[in-house]
């Protein structure tokens, strides 16, 4: 493992959201004793608290995050003690929401670089080459950069594809990455394909920790299943989640549930 376990130390002079969330009272340590790790509960357990806890705590990367001044999250990242094998700077913090914003940020920058460059053509043409490919220089690298991680553009492929197409171009082995519901985006067959570079990213050394409410990224080969809606949390086996076991009783019987509605 790259990261090996947290810690968590109560401070008593917290009071309110979070402190106060059945999961922050009772938790004093989660072990990470596998690869991928799969932290599952209700709305409002605190699983997203805690991801973004731990992740500030380590230091990662987030992909554009919002522009919350993130003094609560802050606060409770520092009662999180982080223990390692071996320190990494590598992975990233990644929600369906930051996402969703990273690909829109992306666009517009596509988009201003274009028009930035359509500009420079304009000013700089009774201008030497020299002076206009000096000018030039910044938006032809903020196109070729992207070009290089997405090729054609995320914009261009429909949310799933632009999900994988990302992972893709920013794994690298040897690295931390925490997941926020990355299920969202995809699509059933999608998170069948998602599992498979997961897959890929372990044979190289890399660790997930991942919030879900999906079945199928629940049943990943191997896991291990924490389920935060016990008190501690602990872990647990596939079969005895209940989202699984609703999943499936609903699949088998679905008007059992909608004739109540």
């Amino acid at each position: 493992m790259i990261l090996k376990s947290i810690s968590y130390k109560k401070d008593k002079t917290k009071q309110g959201y979070p402190y106060q969330l059945p999961l922050f009272q009772s938790l004093e340590s989660l072990h990470f004793q596998k690869p991928i790790t799969i932290l599952v509960g209700e709305n409002g357990t605190g699983k997203s608290t805690l991801l973004e806890a731990i992740a500030e705590q380590a230091g990662s990367i987030r992909i554009n995050p919002s522009n919350d001044d993130g003094s609560d999250l802050h606060s409770l990242s520092k009662q999180l003690k982080l223990t390692w094998s071996v320190k990494t700077k590598k992975g990233f913090f990644l929600t369906a929401e930051d996402f969703a914003n990273f690909v829109r940020r992306a666009s517009e920058m596509k988009e201003t670089a274009r028009k930035e460059l359509e500009n420079i053509e304009e000013e700089y043409k009774n201008k030497s080459s020299y002076a206009k490919s000096l000018a030039s220089l910044p938006h032809n690298r903020t196109l070729h950069e992207l070009e290089e991680l997405y090729n054609d553009g995320l914009e261009f492929r429909s949310h799933g594809e632009r999900f994988l197409d990302f992972f893709q171009s920013r794994f690298r082995p040897g690295g931390l990455y925490i997941l926020d519901e990355p299920e969202v985006p995809l699509s059933p067959m999608k998170q069948l394909s998602f599992i498979s570079l997961i897959k890929e990213m372990e044979q190289q050394n890399a660790q997930f920790i991942i919030a879900t409410h999906s079945p199928i990224l629940m049943a990943y080969p191997g896991a291990e299943i924490i389920n935060l809606d016990s008190l501690p949390p602990a872990s647990t086996s596939y079969e005895e989640l209940e989202h699984v076991q609703i999943t499936k009783t609903f699949l088998e019987n679905p008007e059992r549930y909608l004739r109540h509605l």
